[in-house]
């Protein structure tokens, strides 16, 4: 024991049990290493290791069995976390993260709001888990098959990360009975408050979440990426301005983002954005608003807009719709104008500004117009009614916009968030309002018979241009008879035409779930696993952004940052654990280029700075790089 052989290997190699070895160490008759003088041990070491204890029937990397016994008899509520000295850990560089993921609420509240867990693994163990495996790229919970359990677990302190289907079992007993939406919106909550500047400006656009399975078919949407009708899901994100989320609202059956806006969003907004101006403050100031909604052509609406303001004082952005009525503006009403994005960078644009009048009737509002000119002479317009802040501050929160496509390009690339998390369907409220399937047919109806009378008109008003034939010959009377036809093709189709939009109008445009004919309803994917792993990951979005913000200077933009992350967080690390000290010294293997390391180390220093203790443990995290040793 004193060469730092392994409980399990003593008592294998004197032929005793563990129990009894274990009860003469706490008596006090034996003595076991302190972690501090263990050596630390190599990644082939290790593999036979966990190959051992798989032959010992234990299973692949099971290297702690009374602790792995006492919890299958229920007599222990989780395992603690224990690191042992070892070098050349796989994806060790993901530990770097730690502090970021935990400043971003990883583990806040997840005890008091997630379901609990009985066993081995405790709910910071998953979520731990979850989060490394985003960040890793491991994108599916089936690709941890392709990683050694024993080393992964090493980045845990336990001895292996729970197999697949333990881990579905596990992120399933943590987000059932809708424990994940209440723990998704604590964090949404935290994190508008923690950053107040941030949450004064929120930006809301809909991602079509494509289903391509048999399961069940949710009604179809348009795909603007694909350009197709696609079935599937729609989820409206709200995020800021540099594309950090806050949360998702997910519409199986689509109202529309208007409809989305008012029942879902704004009142959950209203609660929950900080540092709202009083009511006093707001009657003092009649151009102050609550907070500032941007959106795309979407949610263009006069009538929206205006009800936003009058009801809410929330000032809208967004572009101005219909614009190809209207008159360029003289380009002498344009000045060159230094405007600052909210990443900092400094953009120099041709702005103009004035006042304009969109809607009519009770809809009718006045708002603030500002053209952008490009340099091939387009004016691109947007509109708002965030009447208080200067026209290049409304520039810069729109032309930003682009930070929310980007924001699902690279999520959709990088941490999967369209792939299916859980394969089973509930069943759909009976009271939801969906869209009339015999509606939408007649007016399918409606505009083929539009299309067809149109092309009837048109070839009958052809004939009328051409010379009429000479009368009491053949050409005159196959013309009179094909202009007959089309006129009796014509009748015809008014006539239907007439029918149809008569049933139109007597036929609601939306009815209840219950009354559609069995052929038309379908159910509801499962939404618990997906919301907790998707909740995980903007957690791990939140903390790779702020890290990247730290990486960035003059030389490294926001795209090289984040892959000088994606290649830290998948290189191995040596992990020497000090319990005198109480100190995890994590020692990051170099990069490629001396210029990497060079930012790595910047980066090193800050997360050093932060004395992070590691969850579970009394031991402060030390970062440093340097060349692997044995």
């Amino acid at each position: 024991m004193d060469q730092n052989f392994s409980r399990g290997d003593v008592a294998k190699e004197f032929g005793i049990k563990t129990d009894t070895l274990r009860k003469a160490i706490y008596d006090g008759r034996l003595h076991e290493s302190s972690g501090a003088a263990q050596q630390p041990t190599t990644k082939s070491a290790r593999d036979v290791k966990d190959a051992m204890a798989a032959d010992d029937h234990m299973g692949t990397a099971c290297t702690r069995p009374e602790e792995r016994t006492l919890a299958s008899f229920g007599m222990s509520d989780g395992v603690p976390v224990v690191f042992e000295p070892c070098i050349d850990v796989p994806n060790g560089g993901v530990l770097c993260a730690l502090p970021a993921l935990l400043l971003n609420g990883l583990l806040d509240g997840c005890d008091q709001l997630l379901g609990r867990l009985k066993g081995y693994y405790r709910t910071a163990h998953i979520l731990l888990l979850v989060a490394y495996m985003a960040l890793c790229r491991i994108k599916t919970t089936e690709q941890i098959r392709g990683y050694s359990p024993g080393e992964l677990g090493n980045l845990l302190g336990l001895d292996r990360v729970p197999e697949v289907r333990c881990l579905r079992y596990k992120m399933g007993q943590l987000s059932k009975d809708d424990c994940a939406g209440a723990w998704a919106a604590h964090l949404s909550k935290r994190w508008l408050q923690d950053d107040p500047d941030a949450s004064g400006t929120l930006y809301i656009d809909g991602h079509v979440r494509v289903y391509h399975g048999n399961l069940t078919k949710p009604p179809k949407r348009f795909v603007s990426r694909d350009r197709l009708c696609l079935r599937g899901t729609t989820d409206y994100w709200v995020n800021d301005a540099i594309g950090r989320p806050f949360f998702v609202v997910e519409k199986v059956v689509d109202p529309g983002m208007l409809k989305t806006l008012k029942e879902d969003i704004v009142p959950r907004l209203l609660k929950d954005v900080p540092d709202q101006p009083s009511q006093q403050k707001l009657d003092s100031n009649p151009h102050l608003c609550r907070f500032i909604l941007v959106f795309d052509l979407e949610g263009y609406s006069p009538g929206f807009m205006k009800e936003m303001w009058q009801k809410h004082r929330i000032g809208c952005v967004t572009y101005k719709k219909f614009t190809g009525k209207d008159k360029d503006w003289p380009l002498e009403t344009f000045r060159n104008i230094d405007v600052k994005m909210p990443d900092g960078e400094l953009v120099i644009m041709r702005l103009a500004e004035q006042g304009s009048q969109i809607g009519s009737g009770s809809k009718k509002i006045w708002v603030r117009e500002v053209r952008k000119l490009t340099d091939s002479g387009h004016q691109t317009s947007l509109i708002s009614t965030a009447y208080d802040l200067p026209h290049d501050d409304l520039a810069a929160r729109m032309f930003s916009r682009w930070c929310q496509e980007n924001f699902f390009r690279y999520m959709m690339r990088h941490y999967a968030i369209d792939l299916i998390a859980e394969y089973g369907a509930d069943d759909f409220p009976d009271t939801e309002q969906v869209v009339n399937p015999a509606r939408r047919e007649l007016e399918r109806t409606r505009n083929s018979l539009n299309g067809k009378l149109k092309n009837r008109r048109a070839k009958f008003v052809s004939q009328g241009l051409h010379s009429e034939p000479e009368k009491d010959t053949k050409e005159y009377k196959k013309w009179e008879k094909e202009k007959a036809e089309l006129l009796e093709e014509i009748e015809l189709f008014e006539c239907q035409l007439d029918e149809v939009k008569r049933q139109i109008k007597e036929t609601p445009k939306h009815i209840s779930f219950g009354e559609l004919e069995d052929k038309d309803k379908f159910q509801r994917l499962r939404p618990g696993r997906k919301q907790l792993i998707d909740t995980v990951r903007m957690v791990a979005y939140r903390a790779e952004t702020a890290m990247a913000s730290l990486l960035r200077n003059k030389t490294v933009d926001t795209a090289a940052a984040r892959q000088l992350l994606i290649d830290l967080f998948s290189t191995e690390a040596d992990i020497l654990p000090d319990k005198d000290k109480k100190i995890l010294r994590v020692r990051i293997h170099g990069a490629s280029r001396p210029t990497a390391n060079r930012s790595l180390d910047k980066l090193l220093t800050h997360l050093n700075e932060s004395e992070v203790i590691y969850p579970g443990t009394d031991m402060r995290m030390c970062y440093e790089l340097g060349v692997k040793k044995g």
